[in-house]
């Protein structure tokens, strides 16, 4: 499977960025800044996400879709 970036897992998942932000329960400019790639989530965050967006690790992408 293709690599997808975090907002991409995030709207396949069906949440919104307010949502995720919630269940994760970090702030929604936090989460902002993992999808556009300006900083990155820790070890245990990105274990977190993975469950909330049900999705493997080598999956996912950390870094904003133009720069794929």
């Amino acid at each position: 499977m293709p690599k997808i970036t975090l907002k991409a897992a995030r709207t396949n998942a069906g949440l919104t960025q307010k949502e995720a932000a919630n269940a994760l329960k970090i702030s929604n400019k936090t989460l902002w800044k993992w999808e556009n790639g300006l900083t990155f989530p820790n070890a245990a965050m990105i274990d977190r996400l993975c469950d909330l967006y049900k999705i493997p690790y080598d999956n996912l992408s950390f870094l904003p879709n133009n720069s794929l």
